[in-house]
């Protein structure tokens, strides 16, 4: 198993900014950072917490592929939500990508996300098998 670290961008002004990688990969583990529903520095869905959680997870998708992973290979997400009454509609949209896989999960209820705008953030852990 290689231990070689592998640091993912996608590009996003605030990942020197801030000195974080869109994803990282050590061995078979591969750990995306927490992800919102922004392109460009522009808020995607805005209003739109089911429109959002579904670019994030395609977000999340492309940092795994570069990683050389897959959705079926994430283990766990984590769930940030500035109004845990949208639930539903957040769960609806994971449910489409990961109802077969079903990782571990949580969903918790923040205060405010970095941006104006943003109404849910996605962190995702994968883990490759042999």
């Amino acid at each position: 198993m290689s231990t070689n670290r592998q640091n993912i961008s996608s590009n996003a002004k605030w990942e020197d900014m801030f000195g974080y990688s869109r994803a990282v990969k050590i061995g078979n583990l591969i750990e995306v950072s927490g992800t919102a529903s922004v392109d460009g520095g522009k808020v995607i869905g805005a209003n739109d917490v089911y429109a959002q959680t579904k670019f994030i997870i395609k977000k999340i998708e492309t940092a795994l592929i570069e990683a050389g992973a897959k959705l079926t290979d994430v283990i766990r997400t984590r769930i940030y939500i500035i109004d845990i009454s949208n639930q539903n509609e957040v769960g609806r949209a994971h449910a489409e990508y990961f109802s077969e896989i079903k990782p571990a999960t949580s969903m918790v209820e923040v205060k405010a996300l970095v941006l104006p705008g943003l109404l849910v953030e996605i962190e995702a852990t994968a883990f490759l098998q042999n």
